[in-house]
């Protein structure tokens, strides 16, 4: 051990002492149950619903008052304390709006702030005193901890008890109160959060969910191909940032781009409307509770056209200089025959529909017009400088990675690319050759240089950046072509087919999932595989639960435009100290249903894996990370204070 750290360490812990009461402390806290992890994934941009799930914990909140309160209070009473503890501002303001006396409402008051310190009591009961403290409103720590910890066996401070609560009803804090213990009532009941891949695109609010995963107490990010896509285009790759601006059109959602951000879109609009006219296939998909106007249509219908062309126009270089990247069917624009309107796909001909290639050279096709690259020009400028989407996207490197191992489970959005015969497939980068684990870790290096290094834009790291979202061999996208060209212009549906990576019908066998946690020097009798990324069809019986438990997927349709194709709005995933529990849930309608009527989002909660025995801190991440503060104290003990 270095004596330099030692000495400094010893100016924290400068007594015998001192590090033996944290050795004590650390050492005891191991032997406490883990805390309650939540994994969410593909929220989508959909705040709403997930701020709900957020809120209700997946159903760990009511079920921790059904534990206490079953059989002791009303039913009614069960269900306004859930809904209170879940959006506690605007229930309060609907109870108190009930009570007609003073008397009335400041004896529900005593009571309510009763029952929420029993709540909080039993949701802290894993927690050392000192986590509580941290989850509690710093305004009332100090009171709240006086009312959980009273043991008054013989009466001796009743009367001080009972004053503390009439004094807070009294001075008009009852209600500050109660909406501090419902929000570190969510708080307890989840200690880390997991969020397995794509925060962004499709729904209309990401950077609201963005904000709240900052100001989360605990969490992590495995990146999914959608949120890769942003960090390409803030790293510094036109090619990423057109992709987002496409897609953002498609689903009438330029607003976050222009509105969000603050990313000026007058010169593409300009650019759109002097080449582009109405066109059915590029329409905006609508909203239900957002109908824009048809001259907002043909708006985003224009600038939908003018952002694709450019995009296919800008994958072309790539392409060509990264042969590796293996692509070049993908030269879709040159394999058009502009005269008579009719591309070749694999030797056949197929018509074209919805054409729109005004600013497209047939004898040089990628070719940029110059009013394109001065708009792009100023597009990346500005999405660089916009100080909201530089802070999401920081957080972003910060809390993100392609993969994690934690607590002897893999999180990964997308898949471990795999050969027909399960075999880790290879990629050749810089005349060398990966495959795996060690895929997956260039994809990521090169990805973190590309942000490190936003002034580089046709460097390789940046044209990786690109490959994850649709490459062959990305662990984000796991298909063998993306065939967005083919969905605007071709008819024939049989060009429109993604094929997928074979990992997504190999992850059914266990032998499969137990090599894959091999690969990443985890237990395979032991661990999991936690997905996204792809939804489960639960309408058509899809089972979320693979491979002998072995594989969880967790991509159930919290997007509203998957919730047809799933069936129901997203999976949610359970991991205690006595195992592991899906829930479903049911589309979310509104917080208004919820206050009025009570009603929550949770469907069925399965079984994926039960605990033999309680597991403990000293079995996860943080118990390892305990364990080496540990040492590190043991060895100051002996270089300070036991010689």
């Amino acid at each position: 051990m270095n004596t330099k750290y030692l000495d400094l360490l010893a100016q924290k812990y400068n007594s015998e002492e001192k590090v033996a009461a944290e050795i004590i402390n650390l050492e005891a806290i191991l032997n406490l149950p883990k805390g309650t992890e939540h994994f969410v994934s593909d929220l989508h941009g959909e705040y709403q619903a997930f701020q709900h799930v957020l809120r209700n914990g997946s159903g760990r909140v009511e079920e921790k008052i059904r534990d206490i309160f079953n059989g002791v209070i009303y039913e009614s009473e069960i269900n306004e304390m859930v809904t209170l503890v879940y959006y506690p501002e605007e229930k309060l303001q609907m109870i108190k709006n009930g009570f007609d006396q003073e008397e009335e409402l400041n004896q529900w008051y005593k009571e309510i702030i009763e029952r929420m310190i029993k709540l909080i009591s039993y949701a802290s009961s894993k927690y050392t005193r000192s986590k509580l403290r941290k989850a509690l409103p710093d305004q009332f720590a100090y009171i709240i901890e006086e009312l959980l910890y009273k043991t008054d066996e013989s009466s001796n401070k009743e009367q001080y008890y009972t004053k503390i609560v009439q004094q807070i009803i009294s001075l008009g804090q009852a209600d500050k109160l109660i909406i501090g213990l419902a929000y570190s009532t969510q708080r307890l009941v989840v200690d880390h959060l997991h969020v397995v891949g794509d925060i962004y695109d499709r729904g209309p609010e990401p950077d609201k969910i963005m904000e709240t995963l900052i100001n989360y107490h605990s969490v992590d990010i495995q990146w999914g191909n959608h949120d890769v896509l942003w960090i390409g285009a803030f790293a510094g790759s036109k090619v990423c940032l057109a992709n987002i601006i496409r897609i953002c059109a498609r689903y009438d959602n330029l607003d976050i781009i222009e509105d969000v951000y603050g990313i000026n879109l007058r010169p593409l609009l300009n650019l759109a409307d002097k080449y582009y006219d109405d066109n059915p296939a590029f329409r905006p998909k609508i909203h239900s509770d957002k109908k824009p106007s048809e001259h907002e249509q043909l708006q985003i219908t224009k600038i939908h056209q003018a952002i694709s062309i450019i995009q296919f126009k800008l994958e072309s270089p790539i392409i060509k200089r990264r042969p590796n990247f293996n692509m070049e069917e993908r030269l879709v624009l040159e394999k058009v025959d502009y005269e008579k309107n009719e591309i070749t796909i694999h030797g056949k001909a197929y018509p074209l529909e919805n054409s729109c290639f005004a600013t497209v050279n047939p004898e040089q096709p990628e070719q940029l017009l110059e009013e394109e690259e001065q708009v792009m020009d100023k597009l990346l400028f500005s999405l660089q400088h916009s100080e909201k989407l530089a802070r999401h996207m920081k957080f972003l490197m910060k809390k993100g990675s392609l993969y994690l191992k934690y607590n002897g489970n893999l999180l990964i959005h997308g898949c471990i690319p795999l050969d027909e015969k399960g075999n880790m497939e290879k990629m050749d980068i810089e005349n060398k050759t990966y495959g795996g684990r060690d895929l997956l870790d260039i994809f990521e290096h090169f990805l973190r240089h590309s942000f490190a290094h936003p002034e580089e834009n046709d460097d390789l790291a940046t044209d990786m950046v690109w490959y994850l979202w649709t490459g062959e061999y990305s662990s984000l996208f796991g298909k063998r072509k993306m065939t967005t060209f083919e969905r605007y212009f071709i008819k024939d549906k049989i060009t429109h087919k993604e094929k997928k990576n074979p990992y997504y019908h190999l992850r059914e066998n266990e032998e499969t999932c137990r090599r894959i946690l091999t690969e990443f020097d985890l237990d395979p009798d032991q661990g999991h595989i936690i997905n996204g990324h792809t939804p489960v069809k639960e309408i058509d019986g899809e089972n979320p639960i693979k491979a002998n438990g072995k594989m969880i997927v967790i991509d159930g349709g919290f997007s509203k435009a998957y919730q047809s194709t799933t069936g129901i709005a997203g999976y949610t995933l359970l991991y205690n100290s006595y195992g592991m529990q899906l829930v479903a849930h049911k589309q979310f309608n509104s917080k208004e249903d919820v206050l009025q009527n009570g009603t929550d989002v949770l469907s069925v909660k399965r079984l994926v894996d039960k605990e033999l025995e309680r597991k403990k801190v000293l079995e996860t991440n943080v118990g390892e990370e305990l364990l080496q503060e540990i040492s590190i104290l043991n060895s100051l003990m002996k270089y300070r204070y036991m010689k």
